[in-house]
């Protein structure tokens, strides 16, 4: 499990997703100016709490790396379907997302969907330079119990059910949405308004859960 201030390097990488240069969800694509938040966001289990393998199609067993890479997301109801690229830190140490805002990248420093235990983090764009929206501008209308697939280079695809969604500051992102152990999930993040071009772009991150299913 990351140490608190390897925890905190990420919160603060993961942050700069948010530093976008176009400002085109001025609303979102329901016509709302911010999502509404639902649902319970599952967390680590407490102290002497037994951590149960998760009810996915690989039996509860650890998948390997090479086989747990995701390829592609998918949420039919909302019309996502887009691409999933490994990504790790830039340079400058954030999150390097997908320059392309029709793709999204899989923090591969974290536990990958599938494995037993822990978020495994999925983060894009909102939006572009060019006012094109970005795949993930559709976690904006999801809704509890929405059906989420994730395939994988190799193995069966993986099951999720949407739990829940949240804004929250882009500073202010809970360090749970990272974590390595406890019950497994599947976070979803991208930017949301409002956006200020002074204080950066996007002052708000949207975080969709998803637990698996059998």
């Amino acid at each position: 499990m990351p140490s608190a201030r390897s925890t905190s390097w990420i919160l603060a990488a993961v942050a700069a997703i948010c530093l976008a240069v176009a400002a085109t969800l001025l609303l979102t694509p329901s016509g709302s100016p911010s999502p509404a938040d639902f649902g319970s966001v599952p967390t680590a289990a407490r102290p002497g709490t037994e951590v149960r393998d998760p009810p996915s199609q690989d039996a509860g067993r650890k998948v390997e790396p090479g086989e747990a890479a995701p390829s592609r997301v998918r949420i039919p109801r909302v019309g996502l379907e887009a691409e999933v690229v490994s990504v790790g830190l830039g340079a400058n140490g954030d999150v390097a997302v997908p320059g392309d805002p029709a793709q999204v990248g899989w923090y591969r420093r974290g536990p990958a969907p599938g494995d037993r235990t822990g978020s495994a983090v999925l983060a894009g764009h909102v939006d572009s330079e060019t006012d094109r929206l970005g795949a993930l501008a559709a976690l904006y209308d999801v809704r509890a119990g929405d059906p989420v697939t994730v395939e994988r280079k190799r193995g069966k695809p993986l099951r999720y059910q949407v739990v829940a969604r949240q804004l929250v500051p882009r500073d202010r992102l809970p360090e749970h949405l990272f974590r390595a152990d406890g019950p497994p999930v599947l976070t979803l993040i991208t930017c949301a308004p409002p956006y200020d071009r002074e204080q950066g772009g996007y002052q708000n991150n949207l975080v969709v859960s998803a637990r698996p299913v059998r």
